[in-house]
């Protein structure tokens, strides 16, 4: 499933084509993705001017100039595409080319979903912070809100591990499985730890090196595992720099350690360590 980093590198390459663009129209070839489209989607969506596209936590929002904002998630295999070369038309739409969303320019954002566990909504923009799909998210982890004493209050009474703590959405925006793995081995802090007990040092340890994880990722356009691709086409990169993550056997990298990388399944996630280095 893209995570954060996947999430912002589609919303930043999505920016300079939709950000204060009118939408001419939207050609939806199928009712629903996770959840049916809402009603009369294509006719809202028309004449649309998409004043600002941002990211909140895995959702990419779209403040249309009518008050109501678009809300996409890529869920497990979606992906935007961009056909914006005026000399060449976009090709035809696959199997699982969902949707196409027409600007008046002639660029075509194209949103593609084999699994369909995607979600492309409207919900009005008085709601989007009690919206059942944003309520209760915590703190973007790139954000002023968040830092080491945000994240040492958060995890002050929790008796569960701390790789488990740091996927709860609520402590924190986006996270996911793969950037809390590297962020603990950057850190050197084991995942089965309870995470009441680590102590300030390990904590301020661990607030910057999840910011230098998610922002080493958005640099090299995410990490791209089996269907992720930025929105124009390309594959990110970031797997290339993986230090723990599914390199389950093989040695760890760090200077001086030759230790195997171990995986063990916590709350139903894989998650890859290094037992020496993290402690």
């Amino acid at each position: 499933m893209p995570e954060l980093p996947e999430v912002e590198t589609v919303t930043r390459g999505l920016i300079p084509v939709m950000e204060g663009r009118v939408v001419d129209h939207v050609v939806q070839r199928r009712a629903n993705l996770r959840f049916p489209f809402p009603e009369g989607f294509v006719d809202r969506m028309a004449g649309r001017r998409i004043n600002q596209l941002t990211r909140r936590a895995k959702y990419i929002l779209g403040y249309l100039d009518d008050g109501q904002v678009l809300l996409v998630h890529l869920g497990m295999s979606g992906r935007m595409t961009i056909h914006n070369d005026p000399a060449v038309a976009a090709p035809e739409p696959g199997k699982h080319d969902h949707v196409d969303f027409v600007m008046a320019d002639g660029a075509v954002v194209r949103f593609n979903d084999p699994r369909r566990f995607g979600v492309i909504t409207l919900i009005d923009g008085a709601e989007v912070a009690t919206h059942k799909m944003l309520a209760g998210i915590g703190p973007e982890p790139l954000g002023n809100a968040f830092n080491a004493e945000i994240l040492a209050a958060g995890i002050a009474k929790r008796a569960s591990p701390i790789k488990t703590v740091l996927l709860d959405q609520k402590l924190v925006a986006g996270l996911g499985n793969i950037y809390v793995c590297e962020a603990l081995f950057r850190s050197g802090i084991a995942p089965d730890r309870l995470a009441r007990d680590l102590k300030p040092g390990e904590i301020d340890r661990l607030y910057r090196e999840i910011r230098l994880v998610l922002e080493d990722a958005i640099a090299a356009g995410g990490s791209s595992l089996k269907d992720y691709r930025q929105s124009d086409g390309e594959l990110g990169y970031f797997q290339h720099n993986f230090r723990v993550y599914g390199r389950e056997g093989e040695t760890c990298i760090a200077d001086g350690c030759d230790a195997t990388i171990e995986r063990i399944v916590q709350a139903g996630r894989s998650t890859f360590f290094c037992p020496t280095c993290q402690k």
